[in-house]
């Protein structure tokens, strides 16, 4: 049985996003018809023949209603209208000339609203905001869900770090309150890494669905036999996948590969999951300190692998 707040937690949103989107206003988009009326202007327009019955069905209008707007569309010139020959009591509706030009106008202002709704939301939130709704879509209607795109793991390239420090910078502020001196350290590591990269001692790995980055790390010469894992990033479409420790047995692998003796890292406690992550391939807690260079207090922690014995582990 569904709780009542998550009843209600759904009313208020299915009010938010009806005001939004004008379902409501009589003057749609700044046109004199209402939501429904541009609707039934965009199932013509984009199947170019239509039956009555068929938009009926479809749409799940009233047919006295649906009716009503058909003769206001049809006195307006915007269709025609034949006798439908499979069914006699319905009609096939053409859209004319007049009619697709208001269906175009239609479809270049929702375009343009739905633009200037996320100018101020980033490449992340609106992936986010995607994800959410496929969600939606395919929960209320499993039949439209489709399979994942696959995640890939790929060398960097040009252009990656900037995306890197940004997609860090701009989700940890939000989700742990970090300020901005926590995005110089992840740009200074970045500059760091490509100003002195070492192909054959240092690597970084950038996971990518469908074309677009999700994730992140990179391992980064310490000094004499130690290498240090740095920047392991989630973008939140992707947390629970078993993301993060692919991409850190990538840098496990690699530092073995490599000749280090031990593999080492700085973190955060607030960081939670990728500290289960770290604990789940070996690593080992071996200092921490109370801090709050970043705004909020937490504890810096240290963790190391003795590679050795995940070496031996491994086998």
């Amino acid at each position: 049985m569904t709780a009542p707040e998550t009843i209600e937690t759904i009313r208020a949103f299915n009010r938010f996003y009806t005001n939004k989107i004008g379902v409501l206003a009589r003057d749609y988009l700044a046109t004199p018809y209402t939501l429904t009326e541009g609707r039934i202007l965009y199932e013509m327009g984009a199947r170019e023949r239509v039956s009555a019955t068929e938009l009926n069905r479809d749409l799940g209008l009233d047919p006295a209603y649906l009716s009503r707007i058909l003769k206001k569309f049809r006195e307006a010139g915007f269709i025609e209208s034949e006798p439908d020959p499979s069914d006699k009591r319905s009609q096939i509706l053409n859209i004319t000339d007049k009619g697709r030009e208001i269906y175009e106008t239609l479809g270049e202002r929702s375009r343009q609203q739905i633009a200037d709704d996320l100018r101020n939301v980033d490449e992340t939130g609106q992936a986010r905001l995607i994800d959410a709704m496929q969600a939606i879509r395919a929960t209320l209607d499993p039949s439209t869900a489709t399979p994942p795109a696959p995640v890939i793991m790929r060398p960097y390239r040009i252009g990656d770090m900037g995306w890197l420090i940004e997609a860090q910078a701009t989700a940890y502020a939000r989700e742990y309150g970090l300020n901005e001196k926590f995005e110089a350290l992840v740009a200074e590591i970045a500059g760091k890494f490509i100003a002195n990269f070492n192909p054959e001692r240092e690597r970084c790995w950038i996971a990518e669905r469908d074309g677009r980055r999700v994730g992140s790390v990179l391992v980064a010469d310490g000094g004499g036999d130690t290498a240090k894992l740095r920047l392991l990033y989630l973008d939140p479409s992707v947390r629970g996948l078993g993301l993060g420790r692919a991409l850190v047995e990538q840098c496990i692998k690699f530092s073995t590969l490599a000749g280090y003796r031990k593999l080492s890292l700085w973190t955060n406690d607030i960081l939670t999951a990728a500290i289960h992550i770290y604990e789940k391939t070996g690593f080992k807690l071996v200092s921490e300190e109370r801090h709050a260079m970043f705004g909020p207090e937490c504890n810096g922690q240290t963790w190391e692998l003795d590679l050795a014995e995940a070496k031996l582990s491994a086998a």
